[in-house]
């Protein structure tokens, strides 16, 4: 059994240590890295916030209901859920790049098909290839971090791709508002089939590979059952990743009511949408920014506590205000920027201390954490957001009991690794 991460030993800051690199390809700087991780986890953002300002117009051109335009997120989000966990032992068993690049051109069929469908159906089959290959990006791009860096440097670079990564949920449904007004819902496709093209070059010119065959694992069902099975009998995995997971859905679960809370309680239009998604992402970039700046200064512990005060804080004033006042902007959205603000606090810490549970297989933990947070947006966007999203306060209610399981979890887990390292035994 490997042993636990410490959550209470300062993370010491090392030196950024350049992978090798073949001859023919321009060694990457860390910040490079970051970019070119950054943009592959924008995929994900892209491809769900740009088109919800299109649902009414996707209905109407594809003669679909309101819920079957919907469940062409939801499919989407179950497609990413099962297949990110596979993309972390693809990668160890054929490497972090060709995983990626098989992905990146998988995805640009699956939007291509989209811009293309002609009914609803069709879009659904299509959304489900794009969901099958969107999230290769974020669970390969994790490993690569960890392949490549320990401790602080690894917290740093995490931060610093969250910080890049997050203009994309701000920027996606803006221009997808804009392109549906002033084109149509199959523009938003046609763009996203660009990006990803641009992507699979740089990514195909630039990207090093940081997992040499020596270190591989061999892709074979004994091999993942007995891996996958190591992971999932882990409790400290399951409880650290469901702080990760619950805060995200706190912020997910108003991404995906958007369509109707926008409109019908704050009587916003589909080029508005940025009064939601500007202070969430504004949160997001900040909150990555405090975490890059204090990232081998403090504990992750410490660092973790601090999050969650913002993430309860922000939660709870948001439930008082909607239950003595009526939904108003800008108050409404306010409490966005410190929710997402202490959930990128937590992140990085949360997720790094899972990844280091099991050393030895990071690609297929960073799959299992992927696939726990994405499981649970399918079910937020497809079971709990329609049911809370015609009520702000609702929606404020929901957020708070998200952050305030989280935020159980997290103590929990304090409290057994405790115990383990009191009674190794155990």
């Amino acid at each position: 059994m490997f042993p636990t991460p410490s959550d209470d030993v300062p993370q010491d800051t090392i030196e950024d240590i350049p992978p090798p690199e073949p001859s023919h390809r321009k060694p990457l700087t860390a910040t490079a890295l970051a970019v070119m991780l950054a943009g592959l986890s924008m995929i994900g953002p892209f491809s769900i916030d740009a088109y919800l300002p299109a649902f009414p117009n996707i209905q109407a051109t594809l003669h679909a209901t309101p819920l079957e335009v919907q469940q062409s997120l939801t499919f989407y989000m179950l497609a990413f859920a099962g297949m990110v966990l596979w993309h972390g032992a693809l990668s160890d068993a054929f490497g972090r790049r060709n995983v990626i690049l098989v992905s990146l051109a998988m995805f640009s069929i699956g939007t291509l098909g989209c811009a293309a469908a002609h009914t609803v159906h069709y879009l659904w089959v299509f959304r489900i290839m794009q969901g099958v290959s969107a999230g290769a990006g974020v669970v390969v791009g994790r490993a690569i971090i960890r392949d490549l860096y320990e401790d602080a440097a690894a917290a740093r670079l995490l931060s610093l791709v969250t910080m890049i990564f997050s203009i994309a949920p701000a920027v996606a449904p803006i221009l997808g508002g804009w392109i549906v007004t002033l084109f149509d819902w199959r523009a938003i496709f046609l763009s996203l089939l660009a990006y990803s093209l641009l992507l699979f070059i740089y990514c195909y010119r630039r990207l090093p590979e940081t997992l040499p065959p020596e270190k591989r694992h061999p892709f074979n069902p004994r091999f993942l059952v007995r891996n996958y099975g190591e992971i999932l009998r882990s409790p400290l995995f399951h409880l650290k990743t469901g702080v990760v997971a619950l805060n995200f859905a706190g912020l997910f679960i108003y991404i995906t009511g958007a369509p109707v809370f926008l409109p019908q309680e704050l009587h916003l239009g589909a080029e508005q949408f940025g009064w939601l998604f500007i202070p969430s992402v504004g949160g997001i970039f900040l909150g990555a920014l405090a975490a890059n700046r204090i990232a081998g200064k403090m504990t992750f512990s410490r660092q973790i506590g601090i999050g969650f005060c913002f993430l309860l804080s922000a939660s709870t004033l948001n439930v008082i205000y909607h239950l003595f006042l009526p939904p108003a902007l800008p108050w409404t959205v306010l409490p966005m920027l410190f929710y997402t603000f202490g959930m990128s606090v937590v992140a990085p810490g949360a997720t790094l201390l899972a990844l280091d549970l099991f050393p030895h297989i990071r690609g297929t933990v960073a799959s299992c954490q992927s696939f726990a947070v994405t499981l649970l947006g399918a079910i937020v966007a497809g079971v709990i957001a329609p049911v809370l999203s015609h009520s702000a306060l609702w929606l404020a209610a929901g957020q708070m009991a998200f952050s305030a399981s989280a935020l159980v979890l997290w103590l929990t887990s304090r409290y057994y690794r405790s115990i383990l390292l009191r009674y190794p035994e155990r």
